[in-house]
């Protein structure tokens, strides 16, 4: 077969060829917040579980949805300490142990400072909320959380 019939032949075979379907839609990772007063909150987020995407964090963004956050998502627990560097919002910062319970919340921090905010205990995951969030939901330390459709 001569090298032009082979590349008719493969050019047809190609055009033939059924497209691949797309990727199905992943449904959207959640936090799902419970507290002791039994209440449920739905949070959407996006979810930073390498260094690059933590270091950026919600730096430069003007708003965030109500419904809305990141979940910062470590590889083990430890004392995590954030900064407000760039940031242009206020945010609360809701710290998750290992075990999903809430050992402590930042509320209201103050955007563009480099002020250090933790809680002074061992977590594993950071949500970051609107500021007034937490206040506003009754979200405090003992609270419990769990994930929906968030991959590790």
């Amino acid at each position: 077969m001569s090298g032009a019939r082979a590349v008719a032949l493969l050019a047809a075979a190609l055009a033939c060829a059924s497209p691949k379907a797309p990727e199905p839609a992943r449904p959207a990772a959640r936090v799902i917040v419970e507290t002791a007063a039994g209440a449920s909150h739905a949070v959407r987020v996006e979810v930073a579980r390498d260094e690059a995407s933590r270091t950026r964090g919600l730096m430069e963004r003007s708003s965030l949805a109500a419904d809305a956050g990141m979940l910062f998502v470590f590889d083990e627990s430890d004392v995590h300490t954030f900064w407000m560097r760039n940031t242009l919002i206020p945010l609360d910062m809701i710290f998750v142990d290992d075990a999903g319970r809430v050992v402590g919340v930042v509320e209201r921090a103050e955007p563009l400072t480099l002020s250090p905010r933790d809680v002074g205990v061992p977590s594993r995951y950071v949500l970051e909320v609107n500021g007034g969030w937490a206040a506003a939901h009754g979200v405090k330390a003992g609270d419990r959380v769990r994930f929906e459709n968030v991959l590790y």
